[in-house]
């Protein structure tokens, strides 16, 4: 059984008056939550959302003091549940964890059986988080669009913000799922990067943000991965091809909708939205399956770069000022 008084370093947001403070500390056992399974955190991730935490910039943590992370793969080393064995290799993402309950910016963490996924057997902690919550969330939106009917003719298949986290998956995921991807992003200079991951043509953002002013405009796209949100989507939604699909997952652009029904009532198109923090377990479990199935190790390491616990404050300015190729993983032991 865990001590509760061991110590292990933390990344805690704590109110301070009428602000609040962010910083490194120890923490130790008895600062967690009194849930049933605890793990020894080898690695996290750095994601929008938690850079909007760590960074105050965002309404996102729900009470504080709040440990974010929403994400944390390890070792279980306490267990009060049958269904979570101690030893095992095990990831966490979503549930409410770097937001309602402490999350995996720390060296431990507890959290509830149910929201436990097996290690998918081949992949390292540190390249489960490689993937982590976008990659998880891309997943969940390619499946969406296959389900939908995406079928892999001749069109393309669109995905915005392709550079970042969620886009990059998404791209490698699609483009190995036989679809032509053509990726959108507001950073040109990534187009080798890109195209390494899959990506069979690169897009300059303007040519899919920029508003025509018309109701319904040319069919372009067999179907869409959408992490931006707003006006962006809003223009998407007028380019899909008849019976085609737009998955949508992100809001860095805003989260305002400015469209009209007749890209779903003339074309027959149809929106997806995707939430991947409450997704139930069966399905967590096979999309991370197919993950393992789609992404070798090797593809996750030209799209990772990893910092230490003490670098999320940067990092994070970073990622929100759109400055971050793939993904961040944070090595919580430093």
């Amino acid at each position: 059984m865990a001590n509760p008084g061991d110590r292990f370093p933390a990344f805690v947001v704590r109110a301070a008056g009428e602000g609040r403070t962010a910083g490194l500390e120890e923490l130790s056992g008895a600062d967690l939550p009194p849930l049933e399974v605890m793990v020894e955190v080898a690695y996290s991730s750095l994601n929008y959302k938690d850079a909007l935490a760590v960074t105050g910039k965002g309404k996102v943590l729900r009470r504080l003091p709040m440990v974010p992370g929403i994400d944390l793969a390890g070792t279980v080393v306490e267990s009060g549940s049958p269904d979570v064995e101690p030893g095992a290799a095990v990831l966490v993402t979503g549930w409410g964890i770097g937001e309602e309950q402490f999350g995996g910016f720390a060296g431990r963490a507890r959290v509830r059986p149910e929201w436990v996924v097996p290690i998918p057997l081949g992949y390292t902690p540190r390249q489960a988080m490689a993937v982590g919550t976008a990659g998880f969330t891309a997943m969940l939106c390619a499946a969406a669009l296959e389900e939908s009917g995406l079928g892999s003719g001749p069109q393309e298949v669109l995905v915005t913000g392709a550079a970042g986290g969620v886009g990059s998956l998404a791209v490698a995921l699609l483009s190995r799922m036989g679809h032509r991807v053509a990726a959108a992003t507001g950073r040109p200079q990534e187009r080798p990067y890109l195209e390494r991951l899959g990506a069979t043509r690169v897009l300059e953002r303007a040519l899919v943000s920029a508003d025509t002013g018309r109701p319904l405009d040319r069919e372009a796209w067999a179907g869409a991965v959408d992490t931006v949100g707003g006006k962006v989507l809003a223009n998407i939604l007028k380019q899909v091809a008849y019976g085609g699909a737009v998955a949508a997952c992100g809001l860095a652009g805003g989260s305002d909708l400015p469209t009209s029904v007749l890209p779903f009532i003339l074309r027959g198109i149809s929106l997806l939205g995707i939430d991947s923090v409450r997704c139930p377990r069966d399905r967590r479990q096979a999309a991370w399956a197919r993950i393992r199935e789609l992404l070798p190790p090797a593809l996750l390491e030209e799209l990772t770069t990893e910092i230490a616990l003490s670098e999320v404050v940067p990092w994070s300015e970073r990622i929100l000022a759109g400055e971050v190729r793939g993904r961040a993983v944070v090595d919580v032991r430093r």
